[in-house]
């Protein structure tokens, strides 16, 4: 098969081809700061493609990439804690679903630019969650990321400001994330699939966006150390900032 045969037919050769370069940038977001792809890389990409095919790509390139990173998560993680979470993620990752399944694309992609915009507010206040342990408050937050990543594939930044919080080990703290957006990709990838988003089109996709993907995380981590990570840092959230702006709905006559 040729690449444009893995080009879905409503996507265009040129956004397939802007999809492309979005996946590259966030890719290299993600290999250096270790966040933000989804971020960076809805806004604009649901712009270029619906929603929900975006969504789905993100999903199948993100499992696929951290599927390697499982099983020294499992032992390193605090798994009781990271399970309180996890049932939140049970609980939100559906209705997140749902609305992404049933929204309209333009309607979905104010919802995106929304709550993008909002977490980017929230990583720039530097919040972290410094109380006592609670349930309650556990799978709250896990299931505010799981509605988050139903939706949209950004549950990023509760989980990351809740667990950086928490008086633990950072080589804990990391491994509770990387354990938690595993089971929630899991749980992603089956409500997903129950209501029709992982289509042929998406996996056939993900195939040409992937690679490119995984070249600007592999760039993104030789990155690493080679400029401060305060200016990098700073760079990604101008970039995630540029995503909503050029996303937005509401500048489709300008920009595209």
């Amino acid at each position: 098969m040729s690449l444009v045969g893995l080009i879905p037919s409503d996507v265009s050769l040129n956004a397939a081809i802007a999809i492309c370069a979005i996946a590259f940038v966030s890719g290299a977001a993600r290999g250096f700061s270790g966040f933000g792809s989804a971020l960076i890389f809805m806004p604009l990409a649901s712009s270029m493609a619906a929603p929900q095919l975006v969504a789905a790509v993100l999903l199948i390139i993100d499992f696929i990439a951290a599927l390697p990173l499982i099983p020294n998560a499992w032992k390193q993680a605090d798994r009781k804690a990271t399970s309180v979470m996890v049932f939140g993620a049970l609980i939100g990752v559906p209705i997140g679903t749902y609305f992404l399944s049933r929204l309209d694309p333009v309607t979905t992609r104010w919802i995106i630019s929304g709550f993008v915009f909002a977490l980017l507010v929230l990583l720039l206040s530097g919040w972290r969650y410094r109380g006592k342990d609670h349930a309650a408050v556990s799978i709250g937050i896990g299931g505010l990321s799981g509605f988050c990543s139903g939706l949209a594939q950004t549950g990023g930044p509760p989980i990351v400001g809740y667990w950086l919080g928490r008086p633990v080990a950072s080589v804990i703290a990391r491994a509770n994330i990387l354990l938690f957006f595993a089971a929630s990709d899991f749980f992603s990838a089956v409500s997903y699939s129950l209501t029709g988003l992982i289509t042929s089109d998406a996996i056939r996709f993900s195939l040409l966006v992937g690679p490119v993907y995984a070249v600007g995380v592999l760039i993104g981590a030789q990155l690493f150390g080679r400029a401060s990570e305060t200016l990098f840092r700073a760079i990604c959230y101008a970039l995630i900032a540029a995503a909503v702006v050029i996303g937005l709905p509401a500048l489709d006559g300008l920009l595209r």
